[in-house]
């Protein structure tokens, strides 16, 4: 008998579990690797770009090979290591990468153009005509990827936590245990956190976390752990979570990390039977699973012999032990020193035989399996991560912890406790299928390419060929990868140099990164002090920053369009009232406030009269429109000022960064309102008429403001427009608005009036060519770029006032804000050019239809457009495949005397 088979003895395999459809039965403790063993599967994945066949490689989380897919429906995970992943009743796995099936993979036909794949293929994918890259993007993004993201809700919960301890030990083998339990004994609060679902032995008076790995130490002793409480695809008790991420404040950390024992290079150490040394050991003694019956030992150190011991105990047969040295220890098994694994050939995808080269000579060893090892790799992420620095030691050829900047120490095999190794041959007779990287398929000769082509930096090399990108991040791949860079280069490893070791160690579900903020959680969600009066007219809403707002208020089968429409024209011939409480809002008080504001506003404040207000707008300090809204002086020294809907937290830091570091000796204080004050606009021709009969008060004239009741609620009355029409924004307190609301709703119905959304204040302020931030003030724009120069105070000292006087801040081509109108609908977002393939010149930042009359209006910015009105350009939406002939006019299409909006 040959393969893969469980030992006898033990207890019975209870738990049903399947692979690619087939059922098979393992035992409580088996990992999916050791359970797919036990049942005879060698075969249990293929590559990524070769799609090769792939068997079980490691025993831990190291594995390069062994990804499969888990779970079903929301709970399905990818890219999920077998040999981290416990069986439990009823789960389901499947292979990746593969088509029809994994027996046969057509995509195996890779490897016969491996000559057209080698390092950095894609990157040359790039070179000739661009049609070109249109053909290959097509096939190298469908090929991109190993499993596929799973498309249903996840339906689990996730959470965080925080924990606070004098000592946290990382890893629970023997050295993390003997940590552990003298911190213990030195009175400490110890945290043990093992990756395993065991530890090495009891610690009393520690509390333990099993399944948890650190992923990532940051500063000032901060480590986040991630938890997994249940195994990935497994449904969870009620109340469970099935990750949990730990933020952990630590004294001191202890790592006991271990090892990562290495592959050795050479032709076909891919093949499905080719297994690390250690990980042989471990299925035996820990799964009671024997990889195979006649076993093939190649290694450099002593310890792979215990692996020899351990195969033959379990009844196997070692058929040969190579080893690279000249000499080796005594042992009862046919040892072959100076004797290193030249190839490998295999049947159906299973391994047949080993080729050594055994001094000057070759020599086949029929074997169904061959544990290797090249040595050991202490794990030192976590100690590079906090800021340690790395020593390197010859006689292990590996690098190991040297000086920690935090208080950071190794132990154990992670400090370098390991075999000392013979280093291995350089030369290869087949570098092209002698395999460095097994998830990426990076060959030896792919190093030896990147080179020839003048990568020298490891880090060039890394990503040229993406040697160590795959899921396991290199862990068994970059010190042979730097061995070969440095024999390419004539130098030694330490002088090759190493890439950086990043967080996290292990791969994160986006899920466990998130926590409990998803969905709904996702971010705060804040609902309008109007929202009850909204909800009663079946709104749409629509997602606004952290807001949901009423995009527009449909009657019977209205469409969006429609009812904006009809919102908008009935604000253009009567009245209407739209919820603005979402605007930001700041009272600014002191004797020093109209001073702060100076600082802040780029239009003149000092010299507003009481009772008046102004638009006004502030800027970054290079010169660029950041904000725009109101100022209102209320009373001698407190003032009013409103800015835009999105940006209300940015202009608070704005707000806050002014007055801590700017005017830190101003006398003032700025205080948000955003949530205290709910604001309703009324806008109309009949406006004016609505709010006098509410009110019993004579309304102030354009930008004015007064103080009166309505509903028996005292409100803040203020004279603006956005719309174009006679306007008033009413303010009152935000838990009592309801009454006020509901009365002007009430009058302005009886007016011929509605309520109206977002869609039609959109379609009404382009129509009057008010910018908005974010379209028109897009971060790139200056005040005279939009057609505000005249407003900017001339005297200076505001913030952004001496960006505004750079050169290139007055070129010519500078996109500039300008109208647009034509006969046909004009696709927002369109590029605008002077014809179908001219270079760009510009775009359409906002569009609308005409609210009364025909045709199309649209506000853009265009390169010098200030002096291209009445030019015709093209505005083209490939995406879309729209376009409109278009005439190039002045940014007001609506009242443009401004009359409307005046007594």
């Amino acid at each position: 008998m040959s393969g893969p088979a469980r030992i006898a003895g033990g207890a019975e395999a209870t738990l049903r579990f399947t692979f690619d459809g087939v059922k098979y039965r393992a035992r409580a403790g088996d990992t999916l690797a050791a359970a797919l063993l036990a049942n005879g599967v060698g075969l249990v994945a293929r590559s990524f770009k070769y799609h090769r066949p792939r068997g079980i490689l490691a025993a831990g989380v190291e594995e390069p090979n062994a990804l499969v897919t888990v779970g079903e429906g929301g709970r399905t995970e990818p890219n999920t290591r077998a040999t981290d992943l416990y069986v439990y009743d009823g789960l389901v796995a499947r292979s990746q990468n593969r088509w029809p099936n994994l027996t046969f993979d057509v995509g195996a036909v890779n490897g016969l153009a491996a000559r057209f794949l080698t390092a950095g293929f894609y990157y040359k994918t790039f070179f000739g005509p661009p049609s070109r890259w249109m053909v290959y993007e097509r096939f190298i993004r469908r090929a991109a990827g190993l499993g596929a993201a799973p498309s249903e809700i996840d339906p689990d919960r996730y959470e965080h936590r925080a924990a606070f301890c004098d000592v946290l030990v990382v890893g629970g083998g023997a050295a993390g245990i003997v940590a552990a339990r003298d911190a213990v004994a030195a009175g400490e609060r110890v945290l043990l956190v093992e990756q395993d679902r065991k530890i090495a032995g009891p610690v009393e008076g520690a509390h333990i976390l099993t399944r948890t790995t650190a992923s990532g130490i940051w500063d000032h002793g901060f480590v986040t752990l991630a938890e997994r409480p249940v195994e990935p695809g497994e449904p969870p008790a009620p109340g469970t979570p099935v990750q949990r991420i730990w933020h952990v404040r630590a004294k001191r950390i202890v790592l006991a990390t271990g090892a990562i024992e290495r592959p050795l290079t050479f032709a076909g150490n891919d093949r499905p039977g080719v297994m690390l040394s250690q990980a042989v050991r471990t299925y035996i003694a820990r799964h009671a699973v024997l990889p195979g019956q006649r076993v093939v030992i190649a290694t450099n150190n002593d310890d792979a012999y215990a692996t020899a011991a351990a195969v033959a105990a379990a009844g196997g047969d070692v058929v040969a032990i190579l080893d690279s040295r000249a000499t080796a220890p005594a042992a009862r098994f046919p040892v072959f020193t100076d004797a290193v694994p030249f190839s490998t050939t295999g049947r159906k995808h299973h391994l047949a035989s080993v080729a050594a080269r055994i001094g000057g000579t070759i020599r086949h060893f029929d074997a169904d399996v061959l544990a290797m090892s090249g040595g050991f790799t202490p794990v030192v992420h976590l100690h590079s991560q906090a800021g340690g620095k790395l020593d390197w030691r010859e006689d292990v050829q590996a690098f190991v912890p040297g000086a920690s900047r935090q208080a950071v120490t190794s132990v154990g095999a992670a400090a370098g406790d390991v075999a000392p190794i013979a280093p291995m041959p350089a030369d290869l007779p087949d570098p092209k299928h002698s395999f460095i990287d097994f998830q990426n398929d990076v060959t030896a000769a792919d190093v030896d390419l990147a080179w020839q082509e003048g990568y020298r930096s490891v880090e060039h090399l890394k990503r040229y060929t993406t040697l160590g990108m795959a899921t396991d991040q290199g862990k068994t791949s970059n010190m042979a990868a730097l061995a070969r860079l440095a024999g390419a280069a004539g130098v030694t490893i330490p002088q090759a140099g190493l890439t950086t070791f990043r967080a996290p160690f292990t791969p994160l579900t986006l899920g466990a990164m998130a926590g409990a903020d998803g969905g709904g959680h996702a971010a705060p969600s804040r609902r309008l002090a109007l929202y009850t009066q909204h909800q009663r007219l079946a709104p749409l809403w629509q997602p606004l920053g952290y807001w949901h707002r009423p995009r527009a208020y449909p009657v019977k089968d209205e469409t969006l369009h429609q009812a904006a429409m009809r919102e908008a024209r009935a604000v253009r011939t009567a009245a209407g009232i739209v919820d603005v409480s979402t605007l930001a809002k700041f009272s600014v008080t002191g004797p020093d406030a109209a001073a702060f504001l100076e600082i802040v506003c780029a239009t003149g404040v000092a010299k507003l009269a009481v009772g008046r207000g102004r638009y006004t707008f502030m800027l970054r300090e290079d010169g660029m429109v950041m904000d725009d809204g109101t100022v209102w002086r209320i009373e001698e020294q407190r003032y009013l000022l409103t800015s835009s809907t999105g940006g209300a937290d940015r202009m608070e830091s704005h707000l806050s960064y002014a007055r801590a570091v700017l005017a830190p000796h101003l006398k003032v204080s700025v205080v948000a309102q955003q949530e205290h004050l709910a604001g309703i606009a009324l806008a109309g021709p009949l406006a004016r008429e609505i709010l006098t009969d509410l009110t019993g008060l004579e309304m102030p004239a354009h930008m004015g403001i007064t103080h009166g009741a309505i509903a028996g609620l005292p409100v803040l009355i203020l004279a603006a427009s956005y719309s174009g029409e006679r306007a008033f924004e009413i303010y009152a307190t935000g838990h009592a608005a309801g009454p006020v609301w509901d009365a002007l709703e009430d009058s302005t119905r009886k007016h011929g009036g509605c309520p109206y959304g977002l869609e039609a204040l959109e379609f009404l302020r382009i129509e009057k060519g008010h910018i908005v931030i974010g379209a028109e003030a897009d971060g790139r724009t200056t005040p005279h770029d939009l057609q505000l120069e005249r407003m900017v105070r001339k005297n200076g000292g505001f913030i952004g006032a001496s960006g505004l006087h750079r050169m290139a801040l007055s070129a010519e081509n500078r996109v500039q804000l300008i109208g647009l109108t034509s006969e046909t609908p004009i696709p927002e977002g369109a590029m605008l050019i002077a014809a179908e393939g001219a270079p760009v010149q510009g775009h359409v930042t906002s569009a609308t239809g005409r609210v009364i009359g025909a045709g199309a209006v649209a506000l853009g910015l265009l390169a010098g457009g200030r002096a291209r009105i009445g030019e015709t350009l093209l505005a083209a939406s490939p995406t879309r495949g729209r376009s409109a002939r278009v005439l190039v006019t002045t940014p007001v299409f609506y009242d443009t005397e401004g009359t409307r909006y005046r007594d």
